[in-house]
């Protein structure tokens, strides 16, 4: 490389160096001022810069509804087929979820621990899923929407013969299909 090529490419080098400092470099924009001071700029103006579309904020009751339809497994204490109060909630979110999209099915799998006969477990588990069914029905999703089965001890979350095991066992899985 002769001397006058080394020049030109250390000087392409310089501008590249400098146009990148540039663009990376900390600028007061709009959206700057806005996130600073918690939603306004300086200047109190309402005005969006042209070509910049900003998604609507979610609302605290769209996020607790995205959260609770997150929540799929629902456990259960021992030999008991009613939910735990605390999934009342949960639960009301997917039957409105249900209520709005009719066309959305789900199956309810309901789950025992290995402790009981088969058929007592199978049973149990049934019991569990059609109390879920239920309370997604009176708080508005369609029959036709939700299929129904029990894996009692069939298909454990964990295994192993410790009351750790046991609970993650005793469940309603709800699944979509």
């Amino acid at each position: 490389m002769g001397t006058q090529s080394y020049s030109i490419f250390k000087a392409s080098l310089l501008v590249c160096s400098l146009a990148l400092f540039a663009a990376c470099s900390s600028t007061n924009s709009v959206e700057d001022d806005e996130q600073i001071s918690g939603g306004e700029s300086d200047t109190g103006s309402t005005a969006q810069p042209s070509g910049v579309e900003q998604t609507p904020a979610l609302t605290a009751e769209e996020i607790a509804a995205q959260e609770a339809l997150r929540t799929t497994i629902f456990y259960f204490d021992f030999d008991v087929a009613e939910f735990k109060a605390d999934d009342r909630d949960t639960l009301s979110y997917h039957a409105r979820n249900l209520a709005a999209n009719p066309d959305r099915r789900i199956r309810l799998e309901g789950h025992a621990d290995e402790r009981g006969t088969r058929e007592y477990n199978l049973a149990l588990g049934e019991r569990r899923a059609n109390g879920i069914l239920n309370y997604l029905i009176v708080n508005g999703a369609s029959r036709a929407q939700v299929e129904v089965v029990s894996y009692g001890e069939e298909r454990p979350a964990e295994s192993g013969q410790s009351e750790q095991a046991y609970s993650m066992n005793r469940r309603v899985e709800i699944v979509g299909r």
